[in-house]
């Protein structure tokens, strides 16, 4: 019967992180740097409203945007952190995780040929939504732009079709971020065209010398932000996303939304009240440790005489393969996982702008830094 399913789906690969993640997991003695899973537990007092939520019975359907308690507490949060409005009982809603938001809000506002221009390299997750929801991902290459998809980058690739561009920003895989002076080139690029703007700012909490700026201050009424509890506050598992737009947009995100999910789970939205209130800060010694595991990091690859882009934010390197190696980007990551237990993601798994590269991951412990590093380091000494 599987001739009879649908070809989108059918043509569609599992993420090359999750893949090559699997492919290592079994072997003995790795030292893994592969998924963007923050290793901190989530706040003590964030558990406790979970909790408490089941205790008292808080496990009912809530209203299809979530409860109107939350959307206010996102409203304030996002207003106090990156001073934007947006109203809680129209303008935002609540989805399991940021995963869902970008489902949602792609499979509103594309049609069959719907062009959607996005950075290369990028996380995997957008293109498989993008074709499921008829739209063609158009990749532009980054490489020669420190990873910015810059307004001179993205201008050539406006056309007739062009529905949506993704701000994918701090970015994952690269950990680069846009400064307030390219936003606003970007924003006097598009303003006025029939173009959504998606930035996808989970990253937000997580960005070290620069306050993080959004689109949506210059853009409001093009731009779909999207944000989430999943790094800021190390929620991966309670899925709790955000999606932030004007109330002409969001009334029909929330009719997908309805009928893909209900709703968010009581529970998680009960522990979510806790962490953007009283938790609101909580992101504060998590970014203060990446920083410090960051610079580490960057000091060593830059004595092993890697080439990289530092990054502003998230918890991620993207490295440049040595040529020297004359290797793929995949085969250099088996190669790495196998001799010195070492596991990193093939640059491959990112678009093919991402070949000739690896992602490195480091929100891990220093001391597993410190050992997986010295294992990268007498691999690039020893080579194959």
């Amino acid at each position: 019967m599987e001739h009879l399913l649908n070809k989108k789906v059918l043509d569609i690969e599992i993420s090359g992180i999750r893949k090559f993640s699997n492919m290592v997991s079994g072997l003995e003695d790795m030292i893994s740097f592969t998924i963007g899973q923050p290793d901190f537990p989530t706040p003590l007092h964030v558990k406790e409203a979970g909790i408490s939520a089941i205790e008292n019975d808080l496990t009912t359907y809530t209203h299809n945007a979530g409860y109107l308690e939350l959307r206010k507490a996102a409203s304030d949060f996002v207003k106090q952190k990156y001073k934007l409005q947006y109203n809680p009982e129209n303008e935002i809603i609540v989805t399991v995780g940021a995963s869902e938001a970008i489902d949602v809000s792609l499979r509103t506002i594309l049609t069959d040929g719907s062009e959607v221009i996005l950075p290369g390299p990028i996380y995997p997750g957008y293109e498989p939504i993008i074709r499921m929801a008829g739209g063609i991902p158009v990749h532009i290459d980054t490489r020669d732009s420190d990873f910015k998809l810059t307004a001179e980058k993205i201008e050539p690739f406006i056309n007739s079709n062009t529905r949506c561009i993704i701000l994918p920003y701090p970015s994952n895989p690269t950990g680069v971020s846009l400064s307030e002076s390219e936003l606003r080139d970007i924003a006097k690029l598009l303003k006025g065209r029939d173009i959504f703007i998606i930035a996808d700012e989970i990253y937000s909490e997580l960005v070290y010398e620069e306050e993080h700026y959004s689109i949506a201050n210059l853009l409001r009424d093009q731009t779909i932000v999207i944000n989430g509890l999943s790094k800021s506050h190390s929620m991966t598992g309670w899925r709790v996303g955000f999606l932030f737009a004007p109330e002409n947009i969001t009334k029909h995100i929330l009719k997908v939304h309805q009928y893909n999910v209900s709703c968010v789970s009581s529970i998680s939205q009960m522990a979510a009240i806790e962490a953007l209130t009283k938790g609101m800060d909580d992101a504060v010694p998590m970014r203060i440790e990446y920083k410090k595991r960051r610079d580490y990091v960057s000091s060593r690859l830059a004595e092993m005489g890697l080439q990289f882009t530092n990054p502003d934010g998230a918890f991620y390197f993207f490295v440049k393969i040595p040529t020297d190696l004359e290797m793929s980007s995949f085969d250099f990551a088996i190669d790495l996982a196998k001799k010195y237990r070492l596991a990193v993601v093939p640059g491959d798994a990112f678009s093919v702008y991402g070949e000739g590269y690896f992602r490195l991951s480091y929100a891990c412990s220093m001391e597993k830094l410190q050992e997986g590093l010295n294992r990268l380091e007498l691999y690039i000494k020893n080579g194959r």
